[in-house]
């Protein structure tokens, strides 16, 4: 028996792939057409992000509360987000959660670790790149980071809430982030998160100078491994 998972959502797209991911992986790891059960729930983008520019992160708790409440009587045994910037209230959420989580910071982190990188590049929201998040995760594991400029923050904190969120992945906006990628290069960054959970469909291993640490599918990778008992 494989455990249920439960998928906290919060922006369609990368909910989507964390939920694609999921089904491939278990193809890979239990058989053909299968997988471990899934249940999602998601309140709206426009809710976390009301609370969020007012920097009510425990108005951002409750949210993910109210979706693990419904996920626990859904029958889910543990949890996950597709979402970095909502784990800033990951430490108001944890302990009162009716089921215990998989932290997608940490999981990354650890990826980075096994791939013996040194200096992590981030890039996200600006929310993300200027938060605790990352930070205190890849520290715990003792790696180095570095995040982009603030000019180079609002343009890609812009494109995410303007472009990648509403399924916008467009030349022009690859060609920055590439650009950010190479300048987070020359800083001494061997790898770079892919720290919004977006940023994946827009930006592939193929088309970054950098090693690239996809969030999203990393959390839903350590989902199943936990799912079948491989952790």
């Amino acid at each position: 028996m494989t455990q249920h998972i439960g998928i906290v959502a919060c922006s369609a797209e990368g909910a989507a792939l964390c939920y694609r991911t999921i089904a491939l992986e278990g193809t890979h790891l239990i058989g053909i057409h299968d997988h471990p059960e899934i249940s999602m729930h998601t309140h709206s983008l426009a809710r976390y992000m009301s609370c969020i520019y007012a920097d009510d992160w425990p108005g951002v708790a409750d949210l993910m509360l109210s979706s693990a409440d419904k996920l626990a009587k859904a029958g889910a045994d543990f949890l996950i987000c597709p979402d970095n910037t909502i784990h800033q209230a990951f430490d108001l959420v944890e302990h009162r959660s009716p089921r215990p989580w998989l932290h997608i910071a940490r999981e990354v982190a650890s990826e980075a670790r096994r791939s013996h990188f040194k200096r992590i590049g981030v890039l996200g929201t600006r929310y993300l790149m200027e938060g605790p998040v990352y930070p205190e995760k890849l520290k715990a594991v003792g790696l180095e980071h570095r995040i982009p400029g603030p000019q180079a923050r609002e343009k890609i904190n812009q494109i995410i809430m303007d472009e990648l969120v509403n399924a916008q992945f467009t030349p022009r906006s690859l060609a920055y982030f590439q650009d950010v990628i190479r300048t987070l290069g020359d800083q001494g960054c061997d790898a770079v998160v892919l720290g919004c959970t977006e940023i994946p469909l827009l930006v592939t291993p193929d088309s970054s100078s950098l090693p690239t640490l996809d969030s999203t599918r990393l959390l839903a990778k350590a989902a199943v491994m936990k799912a079948v008992g491989r952790t």
